[in-house]
């Protein structure tokens, strides 16, 4: 009876986490298609093109531990709250850049973006924390799901935003502090419980370093940061890359549509197959996609090869993201959640952060055309997928070893 009415309580909540996920999560898709075209636009070196994202990546890498902190004191509505007016400013500023063709406000600009991209990490998490452990893997990827509808509406707004005023991409801010401002409205409808402030005798935890040195802690974080770090890496990318190799911006937004509905539609089912054939296995098939992706990448430079490379690329992401989160959140108590999911966070986009700094770097600046350039992006993934599948398989082979031993 007691894990019926805890489910209740959390389908509502992953109906407004979901909505949010949609919503609010369209700005992120508008941002990326348009943030590094913007930046080669602004930027005196084409090299720092895609510095806008990293910005935000960088803000949101600097903030994951302060909104984790706010939610833990304050619950979790008051830090999506937060996330919603840092990413208003953040349009705000980015937009006054752009009317000033300020490379450093457009930079500040993305940089507030990076607090709701923070806040937005840990739409998973509120999903888990009022489900039972039966329902928790499907909560957590049925929110995700909500982003399937964010990868039509976020590249559907640039369509209609990007040339609507003299200024390219001006009109594509003034969207982002709309939907800031509207999606933010969701969150009155939020049922999560403020977490209670403890005892003096309660139970402190496992420290940071306790948390992060747990093996299976270690592996779901090295997991979660390769497979999102990697994403971000070839997709911040792919515009410039799609541009680049004589495409228009049209069939960059297209791509980058397919690319995010395939980063959320598997949502529908993660959980079920995470239910079904366990978690390790979810990685460890979201790891093979992301090579897939690379591969197909590496075949040539025609939209159908953008096209599937990047659906791949979606796919691996939500095996490897879900299943990353699911193990988490099942590997600490709930008095160390505020503590650990920071720490994950501020773990993950600083993964997030160093592949977006390097994804400019390597389309741009390590060969003499696009076509290499996008190469150099592709080959880049080979040493983090070895290290998280090296990872996950010392995981999964640990307990049989630690038999033997015994």
């Amino acid at each position: 009876m007691e894990t019926a009415q805890s489910d209740r309580r959390a389908r509502r909540n992953v109906v407004v986490l979901a909505l949010a996920q949609a919503i609010l999560g369209s700005q992120m898709p508008m941002i990326f298609t348009i943030g590094g075209l913007a930046g080669q636009s602004l930027a005196s070196n084409l090299c720092f093109a895609t510095l806008p994202i990293s910005l935000i990546v960088l803000g949101s890498m600097l903030t994951a531990t302060p909104i984790s902190w706010a939610m833990q004191r304050f619950g979790r509505r008051a830090g999506f709250f937060i996330g919603a007016a840092g990413g208003a400013v953040g349009g705000v500023v980015g937009a006054y850049g752009l009317y000033l063709s300020s490379f450093p406000i457009f930079l500040l600009g993305s940089f507030l973006t990076g607090i709701y991209m923070s806040a937005q990490g840990f739409y998973r998490f509120a999903a888990a924390d009022t489900a039972s452990d039966a329902y928790r893997p499907k909560a957590i990827s049925y929110v995700m799901a909500g982003g399937l509808a964010s990868a039509v509406i976020g590249p559907q707004l640039v369509k209609l935003t990007s040339d609507s005023f003299v200024i390219p991409f001006l009109g594509t801010y003034l969207a982002v502090i709309g939907v800031n401002v509207l999606g933010s409205l969701l969150f009155l409808f939020l049922d999560i419980p403020r977490p209670p402030v403890p005892d003096q005798d309660a139970p402190k935890g496992r420290s940071r370093w306790e948390l992060i040195t747990t093996p299976r802690i270690a592996v779901a974080v090295i997991c979660g940061m390769v497979s999102y770090a990697l994403m971000n890496l070839v997709m911040t990318s792919t515009p410039l890359a799609v541009v680049g190799c004589g495409f228009e911006k049209d069939n960059a937004a297209d791509i980058v549509t397919a690319h995010v509905l395939a980063m959320f539609v598997p949502s529908f089912f993660t959980g079920h197959l995470i239910a079904r054939f366990g978690v390790e296995k979810i990685l460890a098939a979201g790891l093979v996609i992301l090579a897939a992706a690379g591969a197909v990448a590496l075949q040539g430079v025609q939209l159908e090869n953008f096209f599937i490379a990047l659906i791949l690329l979606g796919i691996g992401w939500n095996f490897g993201f879900i299943g990353a989160t699911s193990m988490l959140a099942g590997a600490h108590e709930p008095h160390e959640r505020g503590r650990m999911q920071g720490l994950n966070d501020l773990l993950v986009f600083g993964g997030v952060t160093f592949a977006s700094l390097a994804s400019g770097g390597l389309m741009n600046c390590s060969g003499g055309s696009a076509q290499q350039g996008w190469s150099a992006v592709n080959m880049a993934m080979v040493p983090f997928l070895a290290l998280a599948g090296g990872a996950l398989i010392w995981l999964y082979l640990r307990p049989q070893n630690e038999a033997e031993r015994a």
